[in-house]
């Protein structure tokens, strides 16, 4: 029994290191279509919007542009543009939309 507790605590520990040293990457997410394809409207580059009333979001603050992820997800941020990402928003976790708004902030 000490030797399975002993196994068990260690994949435990090996679990928690893999996921914390495995980080999203944020800028593969943003690019996947199966994720929502910001790239699409927003630009590769996140610089180069579709429609220039589309935001740049390269260089935005990673928690501003996170909670508008989720602010748009949930219908609090509703200004008449927001519907089509209201319908993508959902493609992915709160762990992926920090990860493209870390990587959003690093552009």
């Amino acid at each position: 029994m000490k030797k399975l507790t002993q196994i068990a605590v260690a994949a435990v520990c090996a679990t928690g290191f893999m996921s914390s040293a495995m980080a999203l990457d944020g800028g593969a997410l943003y690019m996947d279509p199966t994720k929502g394809g910001c790239s699409a409207c927003h630009g590769k580059d996140a610089k180069t919007p579709i429609m220039p009333s589309y935001p740049k979001l390269a260089g935005q603050n990673a928690d501003y542009a996170y909670n508008q992820m989720i602010d748009i997800q949930s219908g609090k941020r509703n200004n008449g543009m927001t519907a089509a990402m209201k319908g993508i928003t959902h493609l992915t976790t709160d762990e992926e939309k920090k990860a493209i708004a870390e990587w959003l902030s690093k552009q």
